[in-house]
């Protein structure tokens, strides 16, 4: 029977962030040490093994491999469609519709550092999806927060905003392919862990930086 490990002295984010945390897991991952040459060729980059996330999910590497990869393709190409910080901002707008603070951090500080429009995704954070900005910004926090709520709540009227806004088909399956992804993968996240400040904010007490190495990942 799998051991689930409770964190009582964790120290527990009190709010969305664009700063980086760490994540624990409540089932063991496999330590790096023991990782197969098949759950290793699963994580696609060499880094990942550092991550407790994703030395958990090895323990199924074809799921962990199909994941990955779906995951960079619809965030690492660019050949068309929307840009690399609107997609940022589709998972970011999700992640917060979510609740899931750990994957909002990594999304709304990719979405900052890509655009240079820090306090506009500080105000999706502190807001919510409720937070106006422009025309553009607001179509696709607004269609990915739709699709996060029920796929059916995603309807035309959010396609004819997104193509009022400027964005043509190909940018529509990117915030429509980012927002779906990451609405599964706060799922996925969620119920195996959760989120801890690490750094100078946190205490000596509980699991350290180092053992909640996600945060260097990003959970992609």
């Amino acid at each position: 029977m799998t051991e689930i490990t409770d964190h009582p002295t964790l120290r527990r984010p009190d709010r969305f962030t664009q700063g980086p945390l760490g994540w624990v897991p409540w089932a063991p991952p496999v330590p790096e040490d023991e990782l197969t040459a098949v759950q290793r060729e699963a994580l696609i980059e060499a880094s990942r093994s550092s991550s407790p996330y994703f030395r958990l999910l090895a323990r199924d590497p074809a799921a962990l491999r199909a994941r990955t990869l779906t995951d960079l393709d619809i965030f690492g190409n660019e050949q068309g469609g929307l840009p690399r910080w609107e997609r940022e901002l589709a998972a970011a707008a999700v992640s917060r519709v979510n609740g899931c603070v750990f994957c909002a951090s990594v999304h709304a500080r990719a979405a900052s550092r890509l655009s240079g429009r820090e306090s506009d995704v500080q105000r999706l954070l502190d807001e919510g999806i409720g937070a106006r900005v422009d025309d553009r910004w607001d179509a696709i926090a607004d269609a990915s927060a739709a699709l996060t709520a029920t796929p059916s709540a995603f309807d035309g009227g959010h396609v004819e905003c997104l193509r009022s806004a400027g964005i043509d088909d190909a940018g529509i399956v990117d915030q429509l392919s980012g927002a779906a992804f990451f609405n599964w993968a706060n799922r996925l996240m969620l119920s195996l862990g959760e989120p801890e400040v690490v750094g100078a904010a946190a205490t000596s007490e509980g699991p350290t930086a180092a053992s909640s190495s996600a945060a260097g990942t990003g959970a992609r």
